[in-house]
């Protein structure tokens, strides 16, 4: 019996689902190719590792099993920096996924905030939280200056979001699928969102339940 297991592929044919009655469906053919699945990924932070998988149609998908970096942006400033991943801190769908550092679609990580802060340095002149003029900001031109005071009239940015810099840490939300493109992109987490996830971690550590 074991080694008629260890022979079973991993399939994503619904043969062997019951009706939604209940019933049994009598098995009309074996398994075809074109229905076989392929064990997961299980991506981990790490040293940059992946590996390349022929698909159907003779495609490629690569199939990352460690990333430490990724492309994230920052919506409401329209500002994309390469940055790098630091833990893994709360999956809706599996904590076990959360325990075990696991980097799949949706999963909500803590970013490296330095390149956005430098950005953030460089458009604004100034840094994050802070209103008396700095040392970098004092090397600025009277043009460069006036730039930088317009662009600051139209700036808001989230209370929640300006609080993590000073941790040197974004909370930041995985959209990109690390097992198929073999990247690790996401989104940093703003507004009604990161209140909503901010509240789900605050009560998974004070160990209420759902």
């Amino acid at each position: 019996e074991a080694s008629r297991a260890s022979k079973m592929g991993i399939s994503r044919s619904s043969f062997k689902k019951r009706r939604a009655t209940g019933g049994k469906k009598p098995l009309i053919r074996k398994k075809r190719k074109f229905e076989l699945g392929r064990a997961s990924a299980n991506t981990r932070i790490g040293v940059q590792r992946v590996r390349t998988v022929r698909v159907r149609g003779g495609n490629l998908k690569f199939r990352a099993l460690r990333l430490d970096h990724g492309n994230f942006a920052w919506g409401s400033e329209g500002c994309t920096r390469k940055t790098r991943i630091l833990d893994v801190t709360y999956n809706a769908s599996n904590n076990e996924l959360v325990r075990t550092k696991t980097l799949v679609k949706s999963a909500i990580v803590q970013v490296d905030a330095t390149p956005f802060r430098q950005w953030y340095v460089t458009h604004y002149g100034q840094e994050l939280g802070k209103k008396a003029l700095s040392e970098e900001e004092k090397k600025f031109s009277k043009t460069q200056l006036k730039k930088f005071e317009a662009r600051r009239k139209n700036n808001t940015i989230d209370p929640l979001v300006a609080d993590q810099f000073k941790s040197g840490r974004l909370y930041a939300a995985i959209a990109s699928r690390p097992g198929q493109c073999g990247r690790c992109d996401g989104y940093i987490l703003e507004g009604t969102e990161l209140a909503y996830y901010i509240k789900k971690m605050a009560k998974k550590k004070s160990g209420k339940k759902e």
